[in-house]
């Protein structure tokens, strides 16, 4: 595994990390904490020490609460864990950008983790309204100040919201976190340019594509899990040729397309890490081979190997 600094952080995590997104249960399969376990001792065996999540990943903290059950049998200072905060999803999903909803999605969230703090605590996809929210700011900054938060980010809804972006370091939040892959590479038109020049870590999401880019699937492919169905049919052939067409052409022969696609990520000077969800140990496997690929270059800033 190799790691990089995220941004003006003191972290240096994996640039392979795990999403758990799926534990919330809208992957199409329900999990439970045997299986979240697995996945979770498998990174950490293979050097991976970042977990994104949120609090809106499944009803009432889920994902937050298998990581947390996880993290006190585990030793809590392995890990950078950055979870998010400005949805609300208990009996019914809503959104919660007020200050005091945010104090108590994060109370609920340190809780649910069963941990004192969160490494990065982001905002979730929001509006540029939501976000022009000084007071909300300002409450933030006084949990970094308490210790409950150790770092502010930014997840952007848009892959082309530089708004957002651009407004960062006025809002001391350190990373940004966008929707990044070889099919969507919308955020190195502005985005990407502006974390370089604000030292902004880049947490690069849906890096598979939403699957399509682990080379499983063929023209005509029809998917039952909650994340491709209900899909236009001619957008999701058009992807399905475009991946036929990158794999013939620039995957090398040999290699497994996602290791590559996640390594295309990486590749890039303003990405630090990938975090490609998992539904398995092996899948987690696959993931962290990534980091061993010629795409994934030394010389890449705060670059180390172990």
């Amino acid at each position: 595994m190799k790691y990089r600094r995220l941004g003006k952080t003191d972290l240096n995590v994996s640039i392979v990390g795990v999403g758990t997104w799926q534990f919330g249960g809208d992957w199409g399969k329900d999990f439970n904490q045997d299986e979240a376990d697995a996945i979770l001792t498998r990174a950490k065996e293979l050097g991976i020490n970042l977990i994104d999540t949120a609090e809106c990943y499944g009803p009432h903290h889920m994902s937050e609460r298998f990581i947390g059950d996880f993290l006190k049998r585990d030793r809590r200072e392995d890990w950078v864990v950055a979870s998010k905060f400005g949805h609300k999803w208990h009996d019914h999903w809503e959104h919660a950008w007020s200050v005091d909803a945010v104090r108590v999605q994060l109370e609920e969230s340190l809780k649910s983790l069963q941990t004192d703090y969160i490494d990065l605590y982001q905002f979730h996809s929001g509006s540029d309204e939501d976000f022009d929210n000084d007071d909300l700011w300002t409450m933030l900054d006084k949990q970094v100040q308490a210790g409950k938060i150790r770092n502010l980010g930014i997840s952007i809804g848009s892959n082309a919201n530089i708004y957002q972006t651009s407004k960062a370091t006025e809002v001391n939040a350190k990373a940004i976190q966008v929707v990044y892959n070889r099919i969507d590479q919308v955020p190195e038109k502005e985005v990407f340019p502006s974390c370089i020049e604000q030292d902004l870590g880049v947490l690069a999401r849906v890096p598979l594509a939403s699957g399509f880019l682990s080379g499983k699937y063929k023209p005509g492919a029809v998917f039952s899990d909650n994340v491709r169905k209900g899909r236009d049919r001619e957008e999701v052939d058009e992807k399905l040729r475009l991946v036929e067409e990158i794999k013939k052409n620039e995957v090398p022969e040999g290699v497994n397309m996602a290791e590559w696609a996640l390594a295309w990520c990486l590749q890039h000077p303003a990405v630090t890490t990938v975090i490609p969800g998992c539904k398995s140990p092996e899948q987690v496997e696959i993931n962290a081979r990534a980091a061993s690929l010629d795409l994934v270059k030394e010389d890449h800033p705060s670059a180390v190997k172990i």
